[in-house]
């Protein structure tokens, strides 16, 4: 595209005249426009067909994201146009990848439903992603202004009540997921929560797939779980919770599982991803009135949030939920089963736990962010993890996360509350260590070894899967390219 197609054509007889104009023409590139504190400001990463100049491209995700259509319309003039126009106003080459460009757009605060993730995705994921003249396209970062981050209530509970709820300061908390996650039966299912609770942990949970089968009805789940949470309670003299998943087909009988799940004393329930934005702020709502913490497990997000040219960034994902308010978000483990570049990872982290985010390109983070006292999510480590790894995920992650070790605590040879005994002897180990000042990234695993000298169940625990890692390259890690140092 030459210069001259990329300027907007203003003289109004032109520009509503009845045929087709580039996108750029339009109004939707504005190379000078310097983004207001209102706007709400998007990061796309582009790959434009063969042929299609990246400022018309970038100029058409603008359009199809906001008011453009393949055609001129008079009926633009019926409206405020030129503040309704999204408006492209940056493109950068994105580093070591030929053909793909970052392209920053601007959006009024006015094209935006207040307190609505539904109206955001719409907006910005609705359309372009099928747009013939893009290859590929992926929504890498977005920046909310205070003004309408405070058109939402965030998470119901936040992290510091949390904690005052659970009277568990100083560490990050421990879980565990019910293993095998389908085919126990409820007496059963029950009896591996209270071995898990009973052994040190502060939460079990359900996994995603675990709704209401043939095999184990939902109500009886709940019947034998808190009786579980329960007993432990009383035996171990600390506050106890296991996530009851109310996922379900309708909004009606998620709402009666988690009326169900307070009528028998439960401090949280989970949802997952998939049952879609709507639900989810209107479960959060619920659990707000209800006093109740709400977990959201991210079940589905590596269809779209795995590859780097196409989908969305679980950073984006990340802000729409804590906006969305949920308390417990799964965000990865970095040293785990599941993809994770440890960079990326603690940017989603920050994500969920700032008041501020400052950019950090090193983590993927493109925009400060300000939360505008938004409550803080509890980011969950949760995948392929065991006790030999604590002091990596204590050093990535600090004590303001969840650890759940699934496999590493219901896989234990010597039984389940063995394996929570392993990991909760693990963390109060390297919690102390680093209290004391030690160097616990370099000499954790020494800490854990002269832990398991005194716990015979943490030194079954590093027998058996202290040399185990997934050690395979991540496909989402950040692109940037550090400049030189001036110093």
């Amino acid at each position: 595209m030459s210069d001259i197609d990329a300027v907007q054509v203003t003289d109004q007889k032109k520009r509503y005249a009845a045929g087709v104009l580039k996108y750029a023409q339009m109004g939707y590139w504005n190379g000078d426009y310097e983004p207001r504190a209102t706007d709400i400001l998007a990061l796309f990463r582009i790959t434009p067909q063969d042929g299609v100049d990246p400022v018309e491209a970038a100029a058409a995700v603008a359009g199809e994201s906001s008011t453009a259509t393949w055609t001129v319309v008079w009926t633009d003039r019926l409206t405020a146009c030129d503040m309704y126009r999204a408006k492209a106003y940056r493109i950068d080459p994105v580093p070591n990848n030929p053909g793909q460009y970052f392209c920053y757009i601007a959006y009024d605060l006015s094209l935006f439903e207040e307190g609505s993730i539904a109206n955001v995705a719409a907006s910005l994921i609705g359309n372009v992603f099928s747009f013939k003249p893009l290859k590929a396209a992926r929504l890498e970062d977005m920046r909310f202004p205070v003004a309408y981050v405070k058109t939402f209530a965030g998470p119901p509970t936040g992290i510091i009540v949390e904690r005052e709820r659970l009277d568990k300061f100083g560490r990050p908390l421990l879980g565990a997921t019910t293993k095998p996650k389908l085919g126990l039966s409820g007496r059963n299912y029950g009896r591996v929560v209270y071995e898990g609770l009973k052994g040190g942990l502060d939460f079990m949970k359900d996994d995603e797939n675990i709704n209401s089968q043939p095999f184990m009805h939902w109500r009886d789940r709940f019947l034998f779980v808190m009786d579980a949470v329960n007993k432990a309670s009383a035996a171990s003299g600390e506050v106890k919770g296991s996530y009851l998943n109310v996922t379900a087909g309708t909004m009606e009988e998620m709402y009666r599982r988690a009326e169900f799940a307070k009528e028998l004393g439960s401090v949280v329930i989970m949802v997952d991803l998939v049952v879609g934005w709507t639900a989810i702020q209107s479960m959060s709502f619920w659990c707000r009135q209800n006093d109740m913490i709400l977990h959201m497990h991210r079940a589905g997000h590596g269809t779209y949030t795995r590859q780097k040219n196409h989908g969305i960034s679980f950073r984006v994902i990340a802000k729409w939920l804590r906006l969305c308010g949920v308390d417990h978000l799964h965000a990865g483990t970095a040293v785990g089963k599941l993809e994770g570049d440890p960079m990326t990872v603690q940017g989603y982290y920050n994500i969920c736990r700032d008041a501020q985010t400052v950019a950090d390109l090193p983590r993927g983070i493109f925009f400060d962010q300000d939360w505008g006292a938004l409550r803080k999510v509890m980011p969950v480590a949760s995948g392929g993890i065991h006790a030999g790894q604590m002091h990596q995920l204590l050093d990535l992650f600090g004590d303001d996360a969840i650890l759940q070790f699934g496999g590493g605590t219901i896989g234990h040879p010597e039984g389940i509350q063995a394996g929570a005994t392993a990991n909760r002897v693990a963390l109060e180990a390297m919690v102390l260590a680093r209290n004391e000042g030690r160097d616990i990234k370099n000499e954790g695993p020494q800490i854990l070894r002269d832990a398991a000298k005194w716990c015979s169940p943490l030194r079954a625990a590093l027998d058996t899967w202290g040399e185990v890692s997934f050690n395979y390259q991540s496909t989402d890690t950040s692109d940037f390219t550090p400049l030189p140092s001036l110093a």
